[in-house]
């Protein structure tokens, strides 16, 4: 029977020689990921009664979405998740000075081609970038997967996005994914997988196939997955690591729906207030001030993310009527960052460059938002009071566009 990735990795994981879509199945992940939310993970592992997690070495730990902790309560769950990391002897424990939890397990091989991975944040979809299957999942399923190594999965139905043409000048990956969006709205994968091919998502880099998986799962996927190729084997070579089977579907497939998109005419856009679905193009908010920007996030925090932004940066300034926020997405980011150049770039740009963390992105410190005031974000989400005040306004665009606009003081087209 011809099999999609999804129900290829599942089946396999499930012990069986294959799977449907609407099947419930039993599998053991080869990576459980949590972030600050570990410390809730570990209040509801600690109900469950068993002493030990099931493999330490499976479980990574980032702390990330408040880190430096802003309150006593965080720095009362820190300390907690230190101590439980340490009883427990958890290997990979990354605390505050390491970075974003996705890009810190990708960039540190803790993920690998045709495995599966679940993790307590719904952006856990980013390890498709890499040919892996990922999804996230809730605190007290995660204290289950902990205690016993398991976790029951439904096999979704899978969509095929297929893209073609070149990019336009100043039109990136992010552009893409959020057409994608606006093209397939919110809901217009739920609960399924999406694979996606062609010439366009072939000659892209890991990054940008991170960005693309990453906002998949603001149209509701269960997984995102980029196949395996010469890009990722060269990427995973990189890190030293040669051992993994890739799983590709067969020629064959049968898919729940068939996309196809070009972006030879495609141009810079927008998510706007309140749904990463509400989809314009740049030019149509030309001339809108905004009080803030914001460069970062495992959506967009990435190298050549910083090099995009640094080139509109170059020898000018941020406006005085904005305020500009740097957020390198790991601290290897900030390293090769800085041997670049590019943080002084910020720097003499006047805008402000933090530790690698999501803060702003999540609305929990380091840059939240006042009644009233517009925020251009690299970011994944524009929920209403996302980064902040309900009565601010938040739109997602690409690293060109943020920088560009905070120059302007106005969002402008790069």
């Amino acid at each position: 029977m011809s099999a999609t990735i999804a129900e290829k990795v599942l089946a396999l994981k499930a012990g069986k020689a294959e799977v449907v879509p609407g099947e419930i199945v039993t599998v053991e992940p080869d990576l459980a990921m949590s972030h600050d939310n570990a410390g809730l993970v570990i209040k509801q592992f600690r109900q469950i009664g068993v002493d030990e997690v099931w493999n330490p070495a499976k479980i990574v730990i980032p702390l990330d979405h408040r880190a430096p902790a802003e309150s006593e309560k965080t720095a009362a769950a820190h300390k907690s998740i230190r101590q439980f990391v340490q009883e427990q002897g958890i290997e990979h424990f990354y605390d505050i000075k390491e970075g974003i939890c996705h890009q810190v397990v990708v960039e540190n091989g803790h993920i690998l081609p045709g495995e599966l991975a679940v993790g307590t944040d719904s952006h856990t979809t980013s390890y498709g970038c890499i040919g892996a299957v990922s999804t996230g999942i809730g605190a007290t399923e995660m204290a289950a997967v902990w205690a016993v190594g398991k976790i029951w999965l439904r096999v979704p139905d899978t969509l095929k996005i297929t893209v073609k043409g070149r990019f336009p000048e100043n039109v990136y990956a992010k552009d893409l994914i959020l057409h994608i969006a606006g093209n397939l709205t919110a809901e217009g994968a739920n609960y399924r997988s999406i694979e996606y091919y062609g010439e366009t998502i072939e000659r892209m880099s890991i990054s940008e196939r991170f960005t693309i998986a990453n906002l998949s799962m603001e149209m509701g996927a269960k997984f995102a997955v980029v196949p395996y190729d010469e890009v990722t084997e060269a990427y995973m070579k990189g890190l030293g690591k040669e051992e993994y089977e890739p799983v590709f579907a067969d020629s064959d497939a049968s898919y729940f729906k068939e996309y196809d998109f070009n972006v030879s005419g495609l141009k810079p856009k927008l998510a706007v207030p309140h749904h990463v679905d509400n989809i314009a193009d740049v030019a149509e908010y030309a001339g809108m001030k905004i009080d803030q920007v914001v460069l970062g996030s495992c959506t967009n925090g990435r190298l050549d993310d910083l090099e995009i932004a640094a080139r509109y940066l170059e020898g000018r300034k941020v406006a005085s009527n904005v305020r500009m926020l740097v957020i390198p997405a790991s601290r290897s980011i900030y390293l090769q960052a800085l041997e670049k150049g590019l943080i002084k770039t910020f720097l003499e740009a006047e805008a402000v460059v933090l530790n690698s963390g999501c803060g702003p992105c999540l609305g929990a410190h380091q840059g939240i938002l006042a009644p009233g005031e517009k925020c251009l974000a690299t970011t994944n989400r524009n929920f209403k009071g996302r980064m902040g005040s309900t009565e601010a306004e938040v739109y997602l665009a690409s690293p060109a566009t943020a920088a560009a606009s905070a120059v302007a003081g106005e969002v402008v087209v790069p």
